[in-house]
């Protein structure tokens, strides 16, 4: 082999160690974003502080069937509530017998289920289950105001109540298929967000606040395909924002 031949195949090697290197690097420095499945979900991640304890059963309605009508009709809530908000507590009872996740709370198993393949109907029941819960606290029947504290947070981030209504019906509106949009909280501003299917906020380190469900079994027996004729109508009318203020004061 000629000494030019010699002195390119130690520069191809040099340079192909240094890529492999810096891709390696690369990897190190952004673990957490290119590891989100099994290696995260077998980490010692935590449930955060604020979020309490929800057991593995369905808790009641806070208000009667009918008591948002005519926004949302009692016979969507009976369904909603009484067959699709069920069925996820009753899938769990069937799936978490014999693993780890048995007797944890909702929080719990969604932690340490995110994004871990081999138990993602766990993950899927255990999220929409709480999804669920979170979603009728966050609606009232009776009008509510935004406490001093969170209205000051809600006219530095937004300018307004009513450009907050906005945003948040145009955020979950868009989301493509079943999901649910939110009010969140991230190092100390407010935001609002679409998840998809059972994802929920606080496993991207957002604080929920409080939550519209935009699947199509919340609104189509009412609404049918107009699903930002139903997204307005709750967001003017239903929120709760009792439950919104007492959630801000604890990640505030």
């Amino acid at each position: 082999m000629t000494a030019a031949s010699l002195e390119r195949r130690d520069f191809i090697a040099r340079t192909t160690k240094g890529a492999a290197s810096a891709v390696v690097a690369s990897i190190a420095g952004t673990a957490a974003s290119i590891l989100p499945v099994d290696a995260l979900a077998a980490s010692s991640a935590a449930v955060p502080a604020y979020l309490g304890a929800s057991p593995q059963t369905q808790p009641p309605l806070p208000f009667a069937e009918n008591a948002l009508e005519p926004v949302i009709s009692a016979r969507t809530i009976g369904l909603h509530y009484g067959k699709h908000h069920r069925a996820y507590f009753e899938n769990l009872s069937k799936l978490v017998p014999g693993t780890p996740f048995a007797g944890q709370t909702l929080e719990t198993i969604i932690v340490k289920t995110y994004g871990d393949t081999q138990h993602e109907d766990i993950f899927n029941n255990a999220g929409q289950a709480w999804n669920h819960n979170f979603y009728w606290k966050s609606m009232s029947p009776t009008p509510t105001q935004p406490s001093e504290k969170l209205q000051a947070a809600i006219l530095r981030d937004f300018g307004s109540l009513d450009n907050l209504h906005e945003q948040l019906v145009k955020v979950s509106a868009s989301q493509f298929g079943s999901g649910w949009g939110w009010l969140v909280v991230e190092n100390g501003k407010l935001s609002v967000m679409k998840t998809s299917n059972a994802n929920v906020p606080f496993t991207s380190g957002k604080a929920p606040l409080l939550t519209v469900d935009v699947w199509e079994h919340a609104y189509y027996l009412d609404y049918q395909n107009r699903r930002p004729d139903y997204l307005k109508g709750l967001t003017a009318k239903l929120i709760n924002w009792d439950f919104a203020s007492a959630n801000y004061d604890k990640v505030a």
